[in-house]
């Protein structure tokens, strides 16, 4: 306390410290300048990044309007795309509906037809299956095979000759009764057909399994045949009456290519009775042959006829010459008449148009009076 009275009394040291505290402030603001100097550096650095983020901040927010405006455009042009285009799906598909519905109700027109058809072919077959039934209860029995065959060969026959070229049932001398009498002319006089169906016999070679079965149904078979062949032969070949062979008509092509195609010997015998195996198609061929060969004969049996109605005819075409000739002679005398009555005519005309003018002059011939 002693020493600072006497500082403050003492003006040299006291301007001494106000001098010193004067240096100490600004050594002190000195060093505060240089500091503030040296954080102002990084301070403008901070500054103008500041500001520089500011304005990229601001050019980013002008660039997000800009997106955000193209974008809402782009939205707006993909909103008015979409709806065109669903409103042309829209419509593609409407049409397709609509088409697919007319396709869809014609088939469905077309596929109640079709069942209509089916419907029909099915009672068809229905029918037919019946018949197939009643077919084979038919050739299941004997006698109705028979009358089956029969029937079968009265359709061929009356399809292929005229009604007078044959009788069915017809009865032979010996007592036999024939399926059909073909009344030939001699020779070979009438030719008998008769109906033989070996039913049975080919079901059972068909059955028949490979080897010794096989061979049995086979044998069968061909004695069924045979024996059907001789029968013919001895009833229905009479000497004098029929002509020396005759037709065994087999109802079943496939019985018929059976036979011809693996027992050929049952054939051969059959030429030997002389006995002829037809089968449908086969008689029918051999019926048509009988038809040219009956409308030969009849020819040649009117051949007489014909000449006689020729010579009359010769008869006449003379008689009708000299009629025409005798009318010839007449015309031309008629003609000569008429030409003679014309010159009179005019000569009558010419004397009386003399008359009428008076006129006597001499010289005119007399008119000569003609007397027919």
């Amino acid at each position: 306390m002693g020493d600072a009275s006497t500082l403050l009394n003492d003006p040299r040291l006291l301007v001494g410290a106000v001098l010193a505290v004067i240096l100490l402030a600004m050594v002190l603001s000195i060093r505060a300048a240089n500091r503030a100097a040296r954080l102002s550096g990084p301070l403008m650095q901070l500054a103008r990044r500041v500001e520089a983020l500011g304005e990229g901040q601001e050019r980013l927010a002008g660039g997000l309007h800009h997106v955000t405006e193209a974008q809402l455009q782009s939205q707006g042009a993909m909103m008015e795309l979409m709806e065109k285009r669903l409103a042309e799906v829209q419509g593609r598909m409407s049409e397709s509906l609509h088409g697919s519905a007319r396709r869809t109700a014609h088939s469905l027109g077309e596929l109640q037809e079709r069942l209509k058809i089916i419907d029909k072919a099915q009672d068809k077959i229905s029918r037919l299956s019946g018949d197939v039934l009643s077919l084979q209860d038919i050739l299941s029995n004997k006698q109705t095979r028979g009358a089956f065959g029969e029937i079968q060969l009265n359709d061929i026959v009356g399809k292929a000759l005229p009604p007078d070229a044959f009788t069915l049932q017809a009865t032979l001398s010996n007592g036999r009764r024939a399926d059909c009498l073909i009344h030939m002319p001699q020779p070979p006089g009438p030719i008998v057909i008769d109906a033989k169906f070996p039913l049975e016999a080919y079901e059972a070679l068909m059955r028949a399994d490979m080897g010794e079965q096989k061979t049995r149904a086979a044998q069968a078979f061909r004695l069924s045949v045979r024996k059907h062949l001789r029968d013919i032969a001895s009833r229905y070949i009479v000497e004098g009456e029929t002509a020396d062979s005759a037709l065994m008509f087999l109802p079943s092509e496939a019985v018929y290519a059976e036979l011809h195609a693996n027992h050929p010997e049952v054939v051969r015998e059959g030429f030997a009775l002389r006995v002829w195996i037809v089968s449908p198609t086969t008689c029918m061929a051999v019926l048509n042959t009988l038809r040219g060969v009956l409308k030969d004969a009849r020819m040649r049996e009117q051949a007489g006829a014909i000449r006689r109605e020729l010579a009359l005819l010769a008869s006449d075409v003379d008689r009708l010459g000299t009629r025409v000739g005798n009318l010839d002679r007449h015309f031309g005398q008629a003609a000569r008449d008429v030409a003679e009555i014309r010159i009179s005519a005019e000569k009558a005309g010419n004397r009386a148009r003399r008359l009428d003018a008076f006129d006597f002059s001499e010289g005119e011939e007399p008119t000569r009076v003609l007397h027919r």
